[in-house]
C-alpha cells in the first residue's frame, strides 16, 4: 500500500468516525426499545420520592440507643443512593435511543434531588433530637462515592 492509497484509508476511516459519530453517541435502541428501560428506573425514582415525602412531613422518630439510629440513618441514606442511581441509570438508558421524549423524561424527575437533599438536612436534625451527630456534607460525599456501585447493582440487562 502506497502513502497515497494509505491517507485516502486514513481520510475515509476519519470521514466514517465523524459521520457516524453521533449516531453513536445517540445510541442504538428505539425509542420502544428504550422507553420500559427508562420507565423502570423512573418508577423506582418515583417510589423512593414518595417514601421521602412521607419521611419529611412527619417528625422526627426517636430512638432508645444510639446504634438503631445509626441503623435507621444509614437506611435512609442508602435510600438516597439508590434514588441518585436511579436517576443516572434512567439518563443512561434514555442516552441510548435518539428520542427526545425519552430523553426528556429522563431527565424530568432530577429534582427529585432536591427532596433527598431536604431529608439529609431534615435528618441533621433529627440526629440532634437523638443524641447524635451527622454531617451532612459527609453524607452528600458518601451518596456521591456510593451511587457508582449501586448503579451498577440497578442497571438492566442489556
Amino acid at each position: 500500500m502506497g502513502i497515497v492509497t494509505a491517507f485516502v484509508v486514513l481520510e475515509l476511516v476519519f470521514l466514517h468516525l465523524v459521520t457516524a459519530a453521533p449516531a453513536a453517541w445517540a445510541g442504538d435502541r428505539s425509542a420502544e426499545e428504550a422507553r420500559p428501560r427508562v420507565e423502570h428506573h423512573l418508577q423506582q425514582v418515583d417510589l423512593l420520592s414518595q417514601h421521602f415525602a412521607g419521611l419529611l412531613k412527619q417528625d422526627c422518630q426517636r430512638f432508645d440507643r444510639p446504634d438503631e439510629w445509626r441503623s435507621f440513618l444509614d437506611g435512609e441514606l442508602d435510600r438516597v443512593t439508590l434514588l441518585v442511581a436511579h436517576l443516572e441509570q434512567a439518563w443512561v438508558e434514555a442516552k441510548q435511543t435518539a428520542d427526545k421524549d425519552v430523553r426528556r423524561a429522563a431527565k424530568a424527575p432530577r429534582a427529585q434531588i432536591d427532596r433527598a437533599q431536604r431529608l439529609v438536612t431534615k435528618l441533621q436534625a433529627c440526629a440532634g433530637d437523638n443524641g447524635a451527630s451527622f454531617d451532612a456534607a459527609a453524607a452528600w460525599r458518601r451518596v456521591e462515592r456510593d451511587v457508582p456501585r449501586r448503579q451498577a447493582e440497578i442497571a438492566l440487562p442489556q
